[in-house]
């Protein structure tokens, strides 16, 4: 039998990380026909989880949501409907949790966990059964709990556009060390692909290459870094793919990376906003195609999961793992940077 009360955090306000309550006796769910109860044993975090308390989050929010999106655990008891799965699977949570297949729409995109729906900062979570995957086997807890966001969006980047998919052979552009990117290079080698990175350190950059980049380049010794990207290509000619996370600030040195038909993946804005930016005229001058991407699909991730399996890839794991207790400490750590990969915390 699971408790009737558990530890769960909840955002109260838009004050920033004081907007954090604890609240040790919260209750548990109650379980509806179609619903899983989850024992959360690790949650990853991501820059969305920072900015929503701090009212920055440029989609909807509930007030009081319980936060936190990416989450793994063990299935503690099913409704009388569920078939997906029973009690002892081990699982994560999707994202969008109405997101099953194919292109999002507006009814999915209101059910992303930690900003609409409740989410996985608690002990236990009760789950629609379509909103969660089996865990892949190769994994710990707390590389599982890494994939909801940061790995899904790298994969639907190289493979989300069917016309377009990353294929062996074709150049990589990632940048910096966040989850996204670093899930990025890993998928991209495994594809048979040539992977360049960007970071701003040598530490980093060594990173990095241990992990299958083949180029990396320090854009803060070299700010015309997209340049150098394209002269590494063959005939430098450019990048097949660009995972651009850091935004507005970003664009124009992608743009220059870029190759005739390559794409250029939306996936963030981490690098703040500018008024100098490209603009959509870039498109038809250089002759590539931007998509912006709203993580991913539960067929997408059932997909990721058996190419990590497959070709055994662990998640980048920051070697400091906060517990439940102190969830402020971990979002202060991610927020001043002092992460390298992703950040966990350590639930059950």
């Amino acid at each position: 039998m699971a408790p009737t009360t558990a530890k769960q955090w909840t955002v109260e306000g838009k004050d920033g990380f004081d907007s954090l309550k604890f609240n040790e006796k919260a209750p548990v769910a109650q379980l509806g026909d179609k619903d899983v109860l989850v024992k959360i044993h690790a949650v990853s975090l991501n820059y969305r989880d920072l900015i929503i308390p701090k009212g920055k989050y440029p989609f909807p929010v509930t007030e009081g949501v319980v936060p936190g999106s990416d989450g793994a655990g063990t299935v503690e008891a099913i409704g009388s409907r569920v078939t997906r799965f029973k009690p002892g699977d081990k699982v994560v949570t999707l994202f969008n949790q109405g997101h099953t297949a194919g292109s999002l729409d507006f009814q999915s995109m209101g059910t992303g966990l930690g900003g609409v729906l409740d989410g996985t900062f608690r002990e236990f979570a009760a789950f629609d059964e379509q909103g969660l995957v089996h865990k892949p086997s190769n994994l710990d807890w707390l590389e599982a709990s890494t994939l909801s966001c940061a790995a899904l969006t790298a994969w639907n980047a190289l493979y989300g556009l069917e016309t377009r998919a990353i294929k062996p052979g074709q150049v990589v552009l990632t940048q910096g060390t966040g989850g996204v990117s670093t899930f990025a290079v890993q998928f991209a080698k495994a594809a048979g692909a040539t992977v360049i990175a960007t970071t701003s350190s040598q530490d980093k950059a060594e990173i990095l290459k241990k992990h299958g980049a083949d180029h990396v380049i320090n854009y803060k010794e070299n700010p015309n870094w997209g340049e150098q990207a394209k002269s590494l290509t063959p005939g430098q000619a450019g990048v097949h793919h660009v995972i651009e996370v850091g935004g507005p600030t970003t664009m124009k040195q992608s743009i220059k990376a870029i190759k005739i038909d390559g794409v250029i993946s939306i996936i963030g804005f981490i690098g703040g906003f500018s008024k100098d930016q490209p603009t959509f005229l870039d498109c038809l001058n250089n002759l590539f195609t931007v998509r912006g991407l709203l993580v991913g699909s539960r067929h997408q991730f059932e997909d990721m999961n058996r190419a990590i399996e497959a070709n055994n890839i662990h998640p980048i794991v920051d070697e400091k793992v906060f517990d439940l207790d102190h969830l402020k400490d971990a979002y202060e750590y991610m927020w001043d940077q002092k992460h390298f990969g992703k950040l966990c915390v350590k639930v059950a």
